[in-house]
């Protein structure tokens, strides 16, 4: 049955031909659409994560949900043996603290609230990565009196690198302190709602305009995304729980699910799309094939084969050009991914973003994989519903088609 199955598909060149471009198209377009939004998703999660999250966020409990209202209340005290502690975790990369703070900046003509950070800089330029400097560059550990802000703070106070400003703000102990600062840079991450209030300092600097020598928040640069969830359950079971809490990237980045979530949904619809075309175009190619075969199945039935033996038959010559097909549309997606990446795709920035992107096709197995297995079961599907059809027609019905 298999030898009849392949000579029937080299006799049959046109329609074999046709249904091996449907489902190789279908295929090719599946493997190219799960690629974008693969790389689409990788390259956001990175972003936010180099940005400015990191990958565990660790705080004295409580401070998520009440410490903008009471922020000195949730200071962590002498942090660095539980820096040297958390150092050692397995996938560790960098441990830093950050002190955070209210303020106003002031360029000398006009005012405006700002919310800040004290952060070990040279750390921070390792995990932002992903920060796009518009003017100037990171702070280092050298810059005592620097700042650097985020682009809007910089549009609305119409500050460049070079610049002095005012960075005045309230003490723990209802004192007002200020201090000016050169204007070392202006940054830009993946959220444009934190680069219009966001601006950055020294640890030190900070510590010493607050008078207080303690931190708000340790942040934790993996080696491996991946690992994420298994070193924060590790850093959970060291830590007091009554006393810490442990964030992830994802508990932090709530416009990240919302996005993944909106372009899950519209990639969603046009894979579903993609199917239907697949589906139609195999269903349309068999439908003909078999009709100009009626005969020839009538005949079959006549000299005394069996409706489940052409069943069979159907099935496997549809199997084998499913195969066929999955195969080649593998290899011509895979081709098309990596051409399509060595040119790159502007992409537009999505939402709450202020700056665009280059995405490429990521070339993943498991994308592959379900994409041939999609083409594959739709080519059955299509095979199926025909041969229902054939093995149920009245003999003499077939034989006319010969006449």
């Amino acid at each position: 049955m298999l030898k009849l199955a392949f000579r029937n598909l080299f006799r049959q060149r046109l329609r074999t031909a046709i249904t091996l471009v449907a489902v190789a198209f279908g295929v090719t377009m599946l493997i190219l659409s799960g690629g974008f939004v693969e790389d689409m998703f990788n390259q956001l999660r990175e972003s936010t994560i180099h940005s400015r999250l990191g990958h565990i966020q660790i705080y004295k409990a409580g401070y998520p949900e009440r410490g903008r209202s009471d922020p000195f209340h949730y200071l962590i005290q002498n942090p660095e043996p539980l820096e040297a502690q958390l150092a050692a975790v397995h996938h560790v990369l960098r441990v830093m603290t950050r002190l955070q703070f209210s303020a106003v900046l002031n360029n000398g003509r006009t005012d405006l609230p700002v919310e800040g950070a004290g952060v070990e800089a040279d750390k921070e330029r390792e995990l932002g990565s992903a920060v796009t400097w518009v003017a100037g560059g990171p702070l280092s550990d050298k810059d005592v009196d620097g700042i650097v802000l985020g682009e809007g703070v910089a549009k609305a106070l119409r500050l460049k690198p070079g610049d002095q400003a005012t960075l005045m703000l309230t003490t723990p102990d209802g004192a007002l302190n200020s201090q000016y600062f050169n204007v070392v840079g202006i940054f830009r991450t993946v959220g444009k709602d934190y680069d219009d209030h966001a601006v950055q300092i020294g640890l030190a600097a900070a510590q010493d305009l607050l008078a207080v020598p303690a931190v708000h928040s340790i942040v934790l640069l993996l080696d491996d995304t991946r690992a994420t969830a298994a070193v924060a359950a590790s850093i959970k079971s060291l830590l007091p729980a009554q006393q810490f809490e442990v964030k992830t990237w994802p508990e932090l980045a709530d416009f990240y699910d919302k996005t993944v979530q909106l372009y899950q949904r519209y990639f969603g619809v046009m894979r579903f799309i993609i199917l239907v075309m697949v589906l139609l175009g195999v269903l349309n190619s068999i439908v003909l094939s078999i009709y100009e075969r009626t005969g020839e199945f009538g005949t079959l039935l006549a000299l005394g084969n069996r409706g489940t033996e052409l069943f069979r038959l159907i099935l496997l010559e549809n199997g084998l050009l499913g195969l066929f097909g999955c195969a080649a549309g593998a290899v011509l997606g895979v081709v098309l991914a990596k051409f399509i990446s060595a040119i790159g795709i502007p992409m537009p920035p999505p939402p709450n973003m202020s700056s665009g992107y280059t995405a490429l096709i990521r070339v993943v197995p498991s994308v592959v994989f379900t994409s041939m297995a999609t083409g594959y079961c739709a080519t059955l599907a299509a095979a199926l519903v025909v041969a229902r059809r054939v093995v149920r027609l009245p003999i003499v019905d077939a034989l006319r088609h010969n006449i």
